[in-house]
């Protein structure tokens, strides 16, 4: 690693070579040159390692690191272990930045050096183009509901502070960390504009898996509650209060799925595939 890099990049990839091109382009066209990259191929069976060895050829802020396929957790983990800069950006393989984002961030960075977590403003493409709306982050606020994506920028002495991400979580890997992240009240700064770009894709197996499998998804929650439940006792001391928030954010959930703009665009979705 070289001493002047500020930042670096963590990219697990599993199975998404056909992506990565896209997603490491647009790190290298980065304004704000200190950065390296580390990409962590997860036991993948298509041509990650070729993809990734071209850019290794090209450009030699991009690292490579190789391991058996342990789930992303453990991806991220791996290849954050390697850093040695002061911050952290997990970066998806499918996914895109703008080529200012970190010209915008280090600024904001080196000046306010209690900043915990920092993001910017999430723009959807693929099957969805709109706007990523996320909850404006308190951290009562964040004990029921994260308030941020998993690409976001963090210092690397939190990722050690924390243990890096728990690897038994199959999802929520990323709101467990923020909640570890944050308990002790640590700032969070969001650039006011669009400067991620997160891919939807048309089958999302997680998001199916959520719809089909409530006790799997129920799972989640009640580790993470377990897991930090003295926070919930101090937050929440009337466990009845964290239910009615519960209750809120579902309630929230169902009016916008009976939107009418919401229905029709479901009956119009399901008709086409019936279709086809």
């Amino acid at each position: 690693m070289t001493d002047k890099a500020f930042i670096t990049f963590v990219v697990p990839c599993y199975n998404q070579a056909n992506f990565l091109d896209e997603a490491l382009l647009t790190v290298q066209n980065q304004t704000y040159t200190n950065w390296e990259c580390i990409i962590v191929n997860d036991g993948s069976t298509d041509n990650t390692k070729a993809i990734a060895q071209i850019w290794l050829e090209k450009d030699d802020r991009f690292k490579y690191l190789e391991k058996e396929n342990g789930g992303l957790s453990s991806a991220r983990n791996a290849g954050i272990k390697l850093c040695k800069t002061e911050y952290v950006f997990p970066f998806d393989a499918d996914d895109k930045l703008h080529e200012d984002y970190l010209k915008k961030a280090v600024s904001i960075l080196s000046d306010n050096k209690k900043i915990e977590v920092l993001t910017a403003k999430v723009q959807l493409f693929g099957t969805k183009n709109n706007i990523l709306e996320l909850p404006e982050y308190s951290f009562k606020r964040l004990l029921t509901r994260n308030c941020f994506i998993a690409c976001s920028i963090y210092k690397k002495e939190t990722f050690d502070r924390v243990g890096g991400y728990d690897e038994n979580l199959k999802s929520f890997e990323d709101w467990d960390f923020w909640i570890s992240a944050l308990q002790n009240g640590g700032e969070h700064y969001q650039i006011d504009k669009v400067l991620y770009y997160y891919r939807k894709h048309e089958d999302h197996s997680l998001s199916n898996r959520f719809y089909k499998d409530k006790d799997f998804y129920e799972s989640l929650y009640d580790y993470v509650y377990k897991k930090h439940i003295d926070l919930y006792d101090k937050y929440y001391p009337n466990f009845i209060l964290l239910y009615n928030d519960y209750l809120l954010l579902e309630e929230f959930n169902k009016k916008a799925k009976n939107n009418f703009i919401f229905k029709t665009y479901h009956k119009l979705r399901t008709l086409f595939k019936s279709q086809n």
